[in-house]
């Protein structure tokens, strides 16, 4: 993938809240609550697209799309 095609997969980040909040929030400490980053998803208009980024990166570490590292791996499992 160029430079350029690896912009355009990522062009929805402008769009996403979470860039105009703490990132510590979306990688809390383990057992640490994903309460705030989730509330910051759900009204995020490309979560989808977030999760759909998450998904297809194997992403281990964080909230993408609204949801944890255990939330993906349940969802891939379930054959998304």
């Amino acid at each position: 993938m160029s430079e350029g095609d690896a912009e355009g997969e990522l062009a929805w980040q402008t769009d996403a809240l979470c860039a105009q909040t703490d990132p510590e929030a979306f990688f809390p400490e383990k057992g640490g609550s994903t309460r705030d980053a989730k509330r910051v998803c759900e009204a995020c208009p490309v979560s989808g697209k977030c999760l759909d980024y998450a998904m297809a990166n194997d992403e281990k570490f964080g909230i993408w799309g609204g949801l944890s590292e255990r939330e993906r791996r349940r969802l891939r499992r379930r054959g998304r």
